[in-house]
C-alpha cells in the first residue's frame, strides 16, 4: 500500500493541482477582484441567501385548465362522430356549466355513440375522467369527474414548473430554486437578480400560440358589439399591433396550437426589415399546417398569442416546409423573449405573481463573512490540535485539510454548482470529516507500534485497517447525502451537494495524498521510530 511509482505520483499531483486551479477564480472574485475575461473562469455560484436576488410566488389560474379540457373534449367528440362509419350527426353543442352536451340527430345512434365515447372517458391510471349520461333520449352529456379534474390540474402544474425552469435557464441565470408549493403555487428564487421585472414579464407570458382561420362572414358591427357568430369567437388585437384597439372574429375549432413547435428563433424579415420570430413544427404539426394552408389559400388566418391577435396575414400559397414566420410590430427584445417562451413551451395554465421579495446581497455578504470566520477559527483549532497530538503526521493532515478545501471548491466550480448558507455548514462538516479520517489512521498506526510492529509495517497496516472504517462511515454519509439531494429542495439540496462532494475529497486527501507523502518520507529517511 505504500508503493507509489513515479507515474502514480505525477497523476495524483496533476489531478490535485487541476482541481486547485479551478478554485482560484472563485477565490479571486471573493476578494473583490475581476478575473480576466480571456482565461477560463469556472466559478461557484452563490445562492439567494448569499448573493441576494429575487423571490416570486406564482399562483395558477386552475379554472383555465377545466376550460381547456372542455374545449379539447368537444373537438375530440366532433372528430369521433364525424369519422364514425356511418357518420353520426350531432347538433346543438353546448359547453355551459362546465359540461359538454350535444343532441343526436337520430335516437337510433345512442348505443353506437356511447360505444365510441366510453373509451374516451377513461384517463391514465384507470381514473375515470368523464361521466356520460343521456337526457331526453337524444341529448348526451359529458361531465368532468373530480378525480379527472384534479389529475389535470396536477399534470398542468408539473408541466408549468418545468416550463418555468426552462425559461429561467434561457435567461442565463444559474441554479434557480423552482419548487411547487401546495396544489396551485410555484416558488421561484433566482440568485443575483435584484430587478425581477424582466423575469416577471417572461413568466407571466403563457405563450399559448394558436393559428385560427378568420371568420370573414362576421359583421363588423357585431364584432364591435362583442357578438360572435355561431362557431366563432372574438379576440382583441395585441397592444402595439397595426390594429390595436380593434377585434377580430375567428373560427373556434379547426386551428393549430403551438404545442407542436420544435423551434423558435428571433430574426429579421429580409423583405420588410422587421423583427420577426421564425418557428418550426414537428412532423405532425407541419402536416396539419400544410393542410390548413393548402385548403385555405387566399384566406386570412389569425396568429393568436395568449388571447391577443398579433397579426392576420393571408395564406398566399400552401406552406409545406413545416416552417412559418410570426410578425406583429416586434422589437428585437420582444421578439427574442417570445422566441424564448415558445422554445421553452407554452404554460398549460396562466400564472400570476402574488408575492414578490428582493433579498439584499448585503445580508448574504454578512453570512459569508461569519461563515468564513467560523470555518477559519475551527480550522485553526483543529490544526493546532493535530500538530500537537501527532507531530509530523499532524502536519501532513493539516496540508491535506488545506488541499481538501481547495479541491472541494474547485470541483464545485467545475460543476457550476451553487453555494448556499447551508453549503457553508457543509464545508465546516467536511473539515471535521477529513480530520476524523486522519485521526483514525494515526491512532491505528499508534496501536500497531504498541504491538511491536516495525515502522513501515505499522504505517502500512494502520492505513489498511483504518481505511475500512473510513469507507464504511463515508458510504453511510453518502447514502444520506443522496437522499437529501433527491428528496430535499433549495437549501437542503445545497447542503447535500457540498456534503457529497466533500466525502469524496476527504477520502482522497486523507487516505491517498497523506499516504503518498508519508510513503515518500519513509523511503527517503527510513526512520527507526516515529512520533505518532
Amino acid at each position: 500500500m505504500l508503493d507509489f511509482p513515479l507515474w502514480k505520483k505525477i497523476w495524483l499531483w496533476v489531478l490535485t493541482l487541476v482541481a486547485v486551479a479551478a478554485a482560484i477564480p472563485s477565490l479571486y472574485n471573493a476578494t473583490g477582484g475581476e478575473w480576466p475575461e480571456g482565461l477560463p473562469s469556472p466559478t461557484v455560484n452563490l445562492g439567494l441567501d448569499l448573493a441576494g436576488g429575487s423571490h416570486l410566488l406564482l399562483e395558477a389560474e386552475s379554472e383555465e385548465v377545466a376550460a381547456q379540457r372542455l374545449e379539447n373534449m368537444e373537438e375530440a367528440v366532433r372528430a369521433a362522430m364525424r369519422n364514425a362509419e356511418p357518420r353520426i350527426r350531432i347538433g346543438d353543442v353546448s359547453t355551459a356549466n362546465g359540461e359538454l352536451s350535444f343532441m343526436l340527430d337520430s335516437a337510433a345512434d345512442i348505443d353506437r355513440a356511447r360505444g365510441i365515447l366510453e373509451p374516451m372517458m377513461q384517463g391514465q391510471n384507470l381514473v375515470r375522467e368523464w361521466d356520460l349520461s343521456v337526457v331526453d333520449t337524444q341529448r348526451m352529456v359529458l361531465t368532468p369527474t373530480q378525480g379527472g379534474t384534479e389529475n389535470a390540474v396536477n399534470d398542468a402544474m408539473e408541466s408549468a414548473t418545468e416550463v418555468v425552469r426552462r425559461r429561467i435557464d434561457e435567461l442565463g441565470t444559474r441554479e434557480p430554486t423552482i419548487i411547487r408549493q401546495g396544489d396551485t403555487r410555484i416558488v421561484v428564487q433566482v440568485p443575483g437578480l435584484e430587478d425581477p421585472e424582466a423575469l416577471k414579464e417572461l413568466l407571466g407570458q403563457t405563450a399559448q400560440l394558436e393559428f385560427k382561420l378568420v371568420d370573414e362572414n362576421a359583421l363588423i358591427t357585431n364584432i364591435q358589439a362583442g357578438i360572435a357568430p355561431p362557431g366563432s369567437q372574438i379576440f382583441p388585437y395585441a397592444v402595439g399591433s397595426d390594429f390595436e384597439g380593434q377585434s377580430v372574429a375567428v373560427k373556434r375549432l379547426g386551428g393549430i396550437r403551438g404545442d407542436s413547435l420544435t423551434g423558435a428563433q428571433s430574426g429579421i424579415d429580409p423583405e420588410t426589415n422587421e423583427d420577426v420570430v421564425n418557428i418550426q413544427f414537428d412532423q405532425q404539426g407541419g402536416q396539419k399546417f400544410a393542410q390548413l394552408s393548402t385548403q385555405n389559400v387566399g384566406k386570412q388566418f389569425a396568429i393568436i398569442l395568449d388571447g391577443e391577435v398579433l397579426s392576420t396575414p393571408v395564406f398566399r400559397e400552401p406552406i409545406l416546409g413545416g416552417s412559418a414566420q410570426i410578425s406583429g410590430s416586434f422589437t428585437a427584445e420582444s421578439a427574442n423573449n417570445l422566441a424564448i417562451s415558445l422554445r421553452s413551451g407554452a404554460l398549460p395554465v396562466p400564472l400570476t405573481v402574488i408575492e414578490e421579495r428582493t433579498v439584499s446581497a448585503e445580508l448574504g455578504q454578512d453570512s459569508i463573512q461569519r461563515g468564513l470566520i467560523a470555518m477559519l477559527i475551527g480550522s485553526l483549532a483543529v490544526i493546532a490540535l493535530m500538530i500537537a497530538t501527532y507531530g509530523r503526521f499532524g502536519i501532513y493532515a493539516t496540508i491535506a485539510l488545506f488541499f481538501n478545501v481547495l479541491i472541494l471548491l474547485g470541483i464545485m466550480a467545475g460543476l457550476n454548482t451553487t453555494l448556499t448558507l447551508p453549503g457553508i455548514a457543509g464545508f465546516v462538516l467536511t473539515i471535521g470529516a477529513a480530520v476524523d479520517a486522519n485521526v483514525l489512521i494515526n491512532e491505528r498506526i499508534r496501536e500497531e507500534r504498541k504491538r511491536g510492529r516495525r515502522v513501515i509495517a505499522a504505517v502500512e497496516n494502520g492505513y489498511k485497517e483504518a481505511s475500512r472504517a473510513i469507507y464504511d462511515a463515508n458510504i453511510t454519509n453518502f447514502i444520506a447525502g443522496v437522499l437529501l439531494f433527491l428528496f430535499g429542495s433549495g437549501p437542503v439540496r445545497g447542503f447535500a451537494v457540498v456534503l457529497i462532494i466533500g466525502l469524496f475529497t476527504s477520502v482522497f486527501t486523507a487516505l491517498t495524498l497523506t499516504r503518498m507523502w508519508v510513503s515518500g518520507w519513509l523511503r527517503a529517511k527510513r526512520p527507526s521510530d516515529i512520533n505518532v
